[in-house]
């Protein structure tokens, strides 16, 4: 067992491909034929053709000229079409594109379009008005050029393809067996993926699979799954609470334990945050790794698909990752136990490196201090009211002191809005950030910019500097 090794399903078909300038040339075209916008053209040209074709029928007593011009832009459009098929087989391949018969049907739509269009246009129609019979038989070849609407049913669903691929944008995707869906097996054992893909669970794990929904936002009929999901609430941009980790983690124990076959298939929103967090915590629970680091950089680098871009796919959010962290600690210091309860009084927030940020002074900030999803306390700087603000110009900084500040216990959400029009991010704030007060020693609390929610975008940078910061000091008193 020592040699036994793991085998994670990439979600991509195998291939000895070449590295030859036929399929080098493939991979340099497949995204612009791919991509959205040249789906996008087709679909406006065949509307285009169409009222070519109407216009055509409508205009009896058109000049030859117009009628020319007519037919050479609908000639256009049809090799544009022939075109657009060659090259969809040639990047995707002449197995997997005839795999679909609506890519059949289109393919065969599109050359008897073409052969119907070139009759029509390079027939002598002066000519033939001396034998009607044939005038009216080009008339009526000329009308099966509008069974190329039904082209639009192809092109929708490519639409729908590339439309998903520019939402999921480089993350991994599983795209074999006739599935082209935003997941990612992060072990044999444990995936993630979009909520609406019980057809592929069914096909791939039959009865032996486990859904959790971590959106506190969305649910759906658990019928879908067989009746085998589980909710965490969590909101988006926002972390579990501990007890939910410890339940959640208990759970996936014992589904795993009960049959080798059995999985899990976790999901939220989009895949990254929530997500990510559980993820990662299960890893450590199951011993996959013994840090939250090595946990939250393998996830990352799974759920990446660097082919396509290097823009980083993993947990990103710092507070979640630091609730991933709490949950390393709460396995290898408590046996999977909550750690001792804390309560704590928050007594006053430093905030370093402020210069540049608002008005530079902390004036014009706001803040709010949330406990199990209730408002709690808030302040409003500019008035000085439930605190007091002091400057601290010499060291680049503002002390908010709290006027009788919360007494909190377990997890906590510090927000901070402001009047100055500093730039919002997730959770429509400047910055914000989680912590849970059993982890809080010599009653403070310091996070870095990397550390805080939104400043940790490095687009954020030239509002947040290097050294900026907040520390907030506790009191153990009542």
């Amino acid at each position: 067992m020592e040699n036994a090794k793991v085998e994670i399903d990439d979600g991509k078909e195998e291939s000895l491909v070449p590295d030859t300038m036929y399929h080098n040339v493939r991979k340099t075209i497949s995204p612009i034929v791919m991509s959205f916008g040249f789906r996008v053209f087709g679909v406006v040209l065949i509307i285009v053709d169409f009222v070519l074709v109407i216009v055509d029928f409508s205009l009896a007593n058109k000049s030859r000229d117009v009628g020319n011009a007519l037919e050479a832009v609908s000639l256009t459009i049809s090799f544009f079409f022939l075109a657009d098929v060659l090259l969809r087989v040639y990047v995707e391949g002449f197995k997997v594109y005839f795999s679909s018969k609506l890519n059949i049907v289109d393919a065969v739509v599109v050359v008897i379009t073409l052969v119907v269009t070139m009759i029509y246009t390079f027939s002598d129609m002066s000519g033939a008005s001396l034998i009607p019979r044939v005038v009216t038989f080009l008339r009526f070849l000329r009308i099966i050029i509008f069974v190329r609407i039904f082209r639009l049913a192809s092109q929708k669903k490519e639409l729908e393809k590339v439309t998903r691929r520019m939402i999921s944008e480089n993350k991994r995707r599983y795209q074999k067996d006739g599935f082209d869906l935003d997941l990612t097996y992060v072990t044999g054992r444990c995936q993630f993926f979009p909520f609406w893909i019980f057809e592929f669970l069914d096909t791939k794990h039959g009865e032996h699979y486990k859904v959790y929904n971590l959106c506190s936002e969305k649910g759906y009929d658990p019928k879908f799954f067989h009746y085998k999901v589980e909710r965490v609430f969590i909101d988006d941009h926002n972390v579990p609470a501990l007890e939910d980790m410890l339940k959640y983690t208990a759970s996936v124990r014992e589904w795993m334990s009960a049959d080798p076959k059995n999985i899990i298939a976790i999901h939220c929103k989009g895949g990254k945050g929530r997500t990510g967090t559980m993820v990662c915590t299960w890893l450590i629970d199951s011993d996959e790794f013994e840090s939250a680091q090595d946990s939250l950089d393998y996830f990352g680098e799974r759920r990446t698909d660097k082919s396509r871009s290097s823009k980083f796919q993993g947990v990103e959010t710092p507070s979640q990752s630091r609730y991933v962290g709490y949950y390393e600690i709460m396995k290898t210091q408590f046996n999977r136990q909550l750690p001792p309860p804390k309560s704590l009084r928050i007594k006053s927030i430093r905030i370093h490196s402020i210069a540049g940020v608002g008005k530079g002074d902390g004036s014009d900030l706001k803040v709010k201090i949330i406990v199990r999803k209730e408002l709690v306390f808030q302040c409003m700087c500019a008035k000085q009211e439930n605190c007091s603000v002091f400057p601290d110009v010499g060291n680049n900084a503002a002390v908010i002191s709290l006027h009788n500040g919360p007494m909190v216990q377990g997890d906590v959400k510090v927000m901070f809005e402001s009047s100055a029009g500093l730039p919002k991010g997730y959770e429509d704030v400047p910055f914000y950030f989680w912590f849970n007060t059993s982890f809080i020693t010599d009653n403070k609390l310091f996070l870095p910019r990397d550390e805080l929610d939104n400043p940790h975008k490095p687009k954020t940078w030239n509002l947040y500097k290097e050294d900026f910061g907040v520390t907030v000091f506790f009191s153990d008193s009542e």
